[in-house]
């Protein structure tokens, strides 16, 4: 199985939450560290080797976002999911600044939980590459050159995208099929995230959806309140 020896990092200052969620996700073939606040989790993850960190942000001692700023001066690349009571817009955004990779508000539902690690730690394989190596994505009968700025679709000649529409369409593609949330767009592409800066990504998605338009197997997807979802029909079950 894909979650087979897939090591997770829970912080979780609640003794019986965090016990119930251990013992779920351990019974989902994961093998499960549980911290009962920052400062043990700080440790626990200096001396082990984790694919994934699930960290609460209301917690003593050491909260949620200094844990994932200290555990991202270690390593940049493993991905953090933040649980959290408060759905503040601040908190979010603060979350995602400190290298979050998701959130969850509490309570939430345990599958929904497993299927974010999945997908997480599966985009995370490519992602490792993706942040400076993977340039060229297949987008149904699309071809992007993120490096270029290319488009292609076919054998067609290639449209060349802006900065931004370039940058736009390679997070998307590098979620593909994913949820893409719009909290991490307007932060690494707008840095700002605002009711002029959202706007603007509205235009940009709007741009892509027309060069997109000319096949029929590709769609973005509008995921009210969430962010958004690139999708090639053909390779998702419906």
């Amino acid at each position: 199985m894909e979650t087979e020896n897939k090591k997770i990092l829970l912080v979780e200052d609640d003794p019986n939450f965090g016990t119930v969620l251990k013992d779920y996700l351990a019974m989902n073939n994961y093998d499960v560290t549980h911290a009962k606040n920052g400062m043990e989790g700080f440790e626990k993850f200096k001396k082990g080797d984790f694919d994934l960190c699930i960290l609460d942000v209301m917690m003593p001692y050491k909260d949620g976002f200094t844990l994932a700023k200290e555990i991202r001066e270690k390593n940049k690349e493993v991905p953090i999911i933040f649980l959290t009571a408060k759905a503040l817009k601040e908190d979010v955004l603060r979350g995602y600044k400190v290298g979050a990779d998701d959130y969850l508000n509490k309570p939430f539902d345990s599958e929904v939980l497993l299927m974010k690690i999945k997908a997480i730690i599966q985009r995370k394989s490519t992602d490792t590459l993706a942040g400076s190596k993977v340039f060229e994505f297949e987008i149904g009968n699309f071809f992007l050159n993120s490096r270029l700025r290319f488009l292609t679709l076919n054998k067609e000649n290639p449209i060349t995208l802006s900065p931004k529409e370039n940058d736009l369409l390679r997070l998307l593609a590098l979620h593909k099929n994913d949820l893409m949330p719009r909290e991490l767009a307007l932060t690494k592409i707008w840095r700002d995230d605002n009711y002029f800066t959202s706007r603007s990504m509205d235009v940009y998605i709007a741009k892509l959806r027309k060069y997109l338009s000319k096949d029929d197997n590709v769609e973005i997807i509008n995921i009210h309140g969430e962010g958004f979802r690139l999708v090639v029909k053909s390779e998702v079950e419906y």
